[in-house]
Formats: C-alpha cells, sequence, structure tokens
C-alpha cells in the first residue's frame, strides 16, 4: 500500500484536530461554503455557511501580488511578507462576528509572530480613523490594510481564492499562495493555529 505523501499526513491530523473542534459548530453569518473550483478532499469542515477549506501544495493559485496602506498611513505590500507564512482576514467594524473572533486572532497573532508569521487585515468598508478606533477598543495590535476606497486588495487575493462573505480569512505560505481558507467566524483560536501550523510545517 502506498504511504500517504507528508501533507496528507498532516491534512489528516488537521482534519482530526478541527473535526474535534466543531462537534457543535454554527454559522455566525452566512456564506457559500462549497467551491466547484476546490478540490473536495481539501474541505476540512463545513455547517451552516461556515467552512474550513485545506489546500493542498499542488492544487494552489499563483502567490498573491498586492499593495496597499494601513490604518496608520504605512505602505503595505505581499513583498513585506516574502519567505514568511501569513494570515490575511477581511473585516469592518460594524460587523458582529469581526468583532467576536477579534480576540482569538490577536491571540494567534501574539503566540506565533516570534516564528516569523505575519498577521495583516483588510478593512473592507471602514476609512482609517474608524479602523484605528476598532483596533484601540479591540486590543488588535497588528495592522490592517484600509481597502474601501479601490478594493484593489481584496481583488487581488479574489482571484486566487473565493472571498464572498465577511469575515474571510486566510493563510498565506511562503511562497505566497493561499495555503488554507476560512469563511465566516472563527468558532476557537486553535482552528487557526492548527492551520498556520500546518503551513509552517510544509518544507519550504
Amino acid at each position: 500500500m502506498k504511504s500517504p505523501s507528508p501533507w496528507g499526513r498532516r491534512a489528516c491530523a488537521t482534519t482530526a484536530l478541527l473535526l474535534t473542534m466543531f462537534v457543535s459548530s454554527c454559522a455566525a453569518e452566512s456564506a457559500s461554503t462549497r467551491e466547484d473550483d476546490l478540490s473536495t478532499d481539501a474541505e476540512l469542515f463545513e455547517s451552516d455557511g461556515f467552512s474550513v477549506v485545506e489546500i493542498s501544495p499542488d492544487d494552489r493559485t499563483d502567490p498573491v501580488d498586492f499593495e496597499g496602506t494601513t490604518e496608520a498611513g504605512d505602505p503595505v505590500s505581499d513583498e513585506d511578507f516574502a519567505g514568511e507564512v501569513y494570515v490575511v482576514n477581511f473585516w469592518y467594524a460594524t460587523c458582529g462576528p469581526c468583532i467576536a473572533e477579534a480576540p482569538m486572532l490577536e491571540q494567534v497573532w501574539q503566540e506565533t509572530r516570534e516564528q516569523n508569521v505575519g498577521f495583516l487585515g483588510v478593512n473592507v468598508y471602514d476609512q482609517a480613523a474608524t479602523a484605528r478606533a476598532f483596533a484601540a477598543e479591540n486590543n488588535v495590535t497588528y495592522p490592517s490594510v484600509i481597502d474601501v476606497n479601490d478594493g484593489g486588495v481584496k481583488l487581488a487575493f479574489a482571484q486566487a481564492t473565493p472571498i464572498q462573505a465577511t469575515p474571510t480569512t486566510l493563510v498565506m505560505d511562503r511562497q505566497g499562495r493561499v495555503s488554507a481558507r476560512v469563511i465566516g467566524q472563527l468558532e476557537s483560536a486553535s482552528i487557526l493555529s492548527a492551520l498556520v501550523k500546518s503551513a509552517l510545517d510544509e518544507e519550504s
């Protein structure tokens, strides 16, 4: 019998962990949860508008190129994360699920930043002052792109993977490709931690 690939073993381990976490999960916001362009063996969990997808390296699209400006007025682009695993979260300030998951995102950011894992929010609706207020009120310390004016950053990522709901969270591999996608509100920080770990465990 053929031995499973290293990615296959990681995917199985990630699947087992996620299924344990999702025994009783519910959707925070309605969303499309299954896409024809994603292989079914990448679907780790799906329930009532909430889904977690991990994509095999062979099935990943090209690296995502983007550039924008953060709420602090600083330029940011894909080049700032070159060679790193990083997380991208699409959000806006009055989105209830975004508020609920903010502490979980911050927790994973604090737990993984010393492993050279990057974090970037993409605010799809608000101007910079509102985004800064949200960050202060919710103790969010990683930066966010202000994308409301032209939507260029969201468009760049949407060319690589469907982004049809807010919040959506992506894990990017060291080559700048989408390795995992979470649609809907995170149910726990451990879900994202498992996906980040899977990306970190891949060979460069």
